[in-house]
């Protein structure tokens, strides 16, 4: 009697709630569609494509990613019930395979995401309809990871037309005091043959698939009526992909396969990478096309795979071993295929762990532990910035010096991100990192 009184008391909150929660969805949907108008004005004034043209593809025409829409999909079906879902999978499915025909037979290439797309919408009004907050709750998480690949297109485009110099030449002498990573792994994949840069590549591109699948495992408990929980992956992937497209703009970077290596169109210092080692002790801004992105500074994909791998620790082994296989495929693409240097992985690393502080275990609140974190975490990524910029030569010059400065600095907010989080209760690790030590009750007389 006690448990469904409970029940009924938490189903009563919950209905007091709904309007509230429905209105801040309102009031979000808003934002994101002024954010999305803004990115369009400026693509429609500049002359590039911009989000609402791919969102119209991915609607009626050809969709750019086959992987993403279905992702988005999967991931908001698990805030419905089973029935729910067996509709909206047959829907989308039946819509795709219509739409693929339909472009084969116009001599079009072979594509999917129509029907996923389709359906997401159909399902977010169906949600609507019926107030239900916590399936409205999913579906608005699949719509904006779709609409955040969107406005990123739009914010690379923006990038270049922003900086049309690169800070290339800074990056790649302070990356001496790293040993220079990109150019060692990208012989040694030369090396490899064709099959493992393949796998390299797919596990790439597909990082945000792989986020989904954890995302639903991590949300699994929805589809049986279990409250949403107060951390999970989405967020976080969410909130690196809107603050780490603003270090583009503040050091741009286009990568040595493309500012020391062939891929330059003709804008490069020279084709170095990954065979040569430049060395130029004068380092300066490299005028750029307006075609390649500024998005090496920090790395986004290092982010968000550090992400993934910290959001599976908790999972069983299949999923430990799928994040930690993914970071390590993640990084050894990034430096392999000349996307980014190792100082942009280092950054990385620390812009995910400071932003993944300022939202884990929200019901600890900010205290001193957390505080202490995040101000250490965004010190130190300021740190970095600035000495790539403006001591990348005693950097590339004293390599023994700076270059366990570096990993020192990158190290010491891993350990204090783990003593604040992760740290076995009890230990004297997780009293400095301020988690508190449950205290058993006293035994009855």
């Amino acid at each position: 009697m006690n448990g469904v009184l409970q029940w009924d008391e938490r189903s009563s909150r919950e209905e007091a709630e709904k309007p509230r929660t429905l209105t801040s969805f309102g009031i979000g949907a808003a934002v994101v569609a002024l954010f999305l108008g803004s990115l369009q004005m400026v693509a429609s004034y500049k002359g590039f494509p911009g989000p609402l043209p791919s969102l119209w593809n991915d609607f009626f025409g050809t969709p750019k990613s086959m992987a993403i829409p279905w992702g988005g999909l999967a991931l908001a079906l698990v805030g419905v019930n089973a029935r729910v879902r067996v509709v909206a999978l047959s829907a989308a499915v039946v819509i795709d395979v219509v739409c693929a025909l339909i472009r084969l037979e116009a001599g079009h290439s072979f594509s999917i995401g129509n029907g996923a797309i389709i359906v997401l919408v159909g399902l977010g009004a169906y949600t609507l309809y019926l107030r239900d907050a916590g399936g409205l709750k999913a579906v608005c998480l699949g719509a904006l990871l779709i609409l955040a690949t969107k406005a990123g297109d739009a914010w690379l485009h923006i990038t270049t037309l922003v900086r049309p110099s690169v800070l290339d030449e800074y990056a790649q002498v302070a990356d001496h005091a790293l040993g220079n990573p990109s150019w060692i792994v990208g012989s040694g994949l030369a090396a490899l043959g064709p099959i493992v840069p393949a796998v390299l590549h797919w596990v790439y591109i597909q990082l945000p698939v792989a986020a989904i699948a954890i995302a639903i495992y991590q949300l699994r408990g929805l589809t049986t009526g279990r409250a949403w929980p107060t951390h999970y992956l989405v967020r976080t992937f969410l909130l690196i992909g809107l603050v780490g497209p603003i270090f583009y703009i503040l050091f741009p970077v286009v990568g040595p396969m493309f500012a020391f290596g062939p891929d330059g169109q003709g804008f490069q210092v020279g084709n170095f990478w990954p065979t040569h080692v430049p060395f130029d002790l004068s380092p300066s801004g490299i005028d750029f096309d307006a075609v390649t992105p500024r998005n090496c500074m920090p790395s986004l994909h290092t982010a968000w795979a550090l992400s993934l791998f910290i959001h599976s620790r908790r999972g069983p082994w299949w999923l430990r071993l799928g994040g930690t296989a993914w970071l390590v495929c993640t990084v050894a693409a990034t430096l392999g295929f000349g996307y980014h240097y190792g100082v942009d992985l280092v950054a990385g690393v620390v812009l995910c762990l400071t932003l993944e502080s300022t939202l884990r275990d929200p019901e600890r609140g900010w205290d001193a532990a957390r505080i202490r974190l995040v101000a250490y975490g965004s010190t130190v990524m300021a740190f970095l910035l600035l000495s790539y910029r403006y001591l990348a030569v005693p950097f590339g010059t004293y390599p023994e010096l700076f270059g366990p400065l570096i990993l020192i600095l990158m190290g010491s907010v891993v350990a204090m991100f783990y003593a604040t989080f992760f740290a076995a209760p009890g230990t004297a690790m997780a009293t400095w990192g301020g988690q508190v030590t449950p205290t058993r009750p006293a035994p009855s007389r």
